[in-house]
């Protein structure tokens, strides 16, 4: 059943409106632009369990949560207190800005074939610095970053809020570098590009689906783990992966909650492997594949692998174009 959600959005200290304002739900392709006065309308469905996010250049980023709560409302935005000085100064970390880009690139879009399909188009937007001492990596943007994955036919705003890679070895001689682990998070919003409706666009969709997350986090709400490909380990012998989670029923809200006994090994149609463990002691998953909390919730392995370039919106095959 569909809804739809009104709002005007306007700046806090005149109460001007602000035209072409950017309102999406977070990684989705359901978004819209304020028009002249400052209105927007959005139409969603159940489908829809991610924040509802309202952004403009140059103002601090507003976050609905309980927007099936509430209607037709006032939004004011407030401009966002810029530091300038942290773009200007060049850091003598030991590597140039083309290297630290490479290294961005390979741990923030991925290195599978989608991947390294995609190009962030703004990537002088990019604030990256290098911390020889801690062997990490920072990189923050000034701006929504663009990327166009030209394998799944998406372009993605990205609005960045923190990246950062650790890294156990490195000897910068050699430029050599061994990931211990990688954070980020941010807002996203999904546009189909040209060809989204080509069949090949189609089949890399649905490969980059399968064995994903996203895949994996519905199979196991619906209980089609078996029936979806997956197989279950522990120290190499096969297990019943139900005598591993503890899945409560639907609640109100439409969320079961998970509970994991331990760490547990997950193949995918045999040839790619990935380990899932908690620090917390459940989380809560619908039936598309959003889960709660996903700090808490790690993967290793090929699931841990994926990246940016990886990921498709949370409404995918709940688009009539994709089903």
């Amino acid at each position: 059943m569909s809804q739809t959600f009104t709002g005007r959005v306007v700046d806090k200290i005149t109460q001007q409106p602000i035209e072409t304002a950017a309102v999406y739900f977070d990684n989705t392709t359901i978004g819209t632009t304020t028009d002249s006065n400052g209105v927007f309308s959005i139409v969603y469905t159940d489908v829809v369990q991610s924040t509802l996010v309202i952004s403009y250049l140059g103002y601090e980023k507003v976050f609905i949560s309980d927007y099936r709560s509430q209607n037709n409302i006032s939004i004011e935005l407030v401009e966002a207190d810029n530091a300038l000085s942290e773009v200007l100064i060049e850091y003598d970390d030991g590597l140039t800005r083309r290297q630290k880009l490479r290294l961005f690139r390979k741990e923030f879009l991925g290195t599978s074939e989608f991947g390294k399909s995609c190009k962030i188009v703004n990537e002088d937007d990019l604030v990256l610095k290098y911390d020889k001492s801690n062997k990490a990596l920072y990189v923050s943007s000034n701006a929504v970053l663009k990327i166009k994955n030209k394998a799944l036919q998406y372009e993605i705003s990205y609005d960045l809020a923190d990246f950062e890679a650790n890294y156990k070895y490195v000897n910068l001689e050699t430029k050599t570098f061994t990931t211990h682990s990688v954070v980020y998070f941010g807002t996203s919003f999904y546009k189909d590009l040209n060809k989204a409706e080509k069949s090949k666009t189609i089949k890399h969709r649905d490969h980059a689906f399968k064995g994903s997350v996203q895949h994996f986090m519905r199979a196991l709400f619906h209980g089609s783990l078996d029936e979806d490909g997956y197989m279950f380990a522990q120290k190499r012998f096969t297990v019943n992966p139900y005598d591993f989670f503890t899945i409560y029923d639907t609640d109100a809200f439409g969320y079961k909650t998970v509970m994991l006994k331990e760490k547990l090994d997950i193949y995918y149609k045999v040839d790619q492997g990935s380990v899932i463990q908690t620090s917390v002691p459940k989380f809560n998953v619908d039936k598309y594949g959003n889960y709660s909390p996903i700090v808490g919730v790690y993967f290793s392995g090929v699931m841990g692998n994926q990246r940016v370039g990886d990921t498709l919106p949370l409404d995918y095959r709940f688009n009539k174009s994709e089903n």
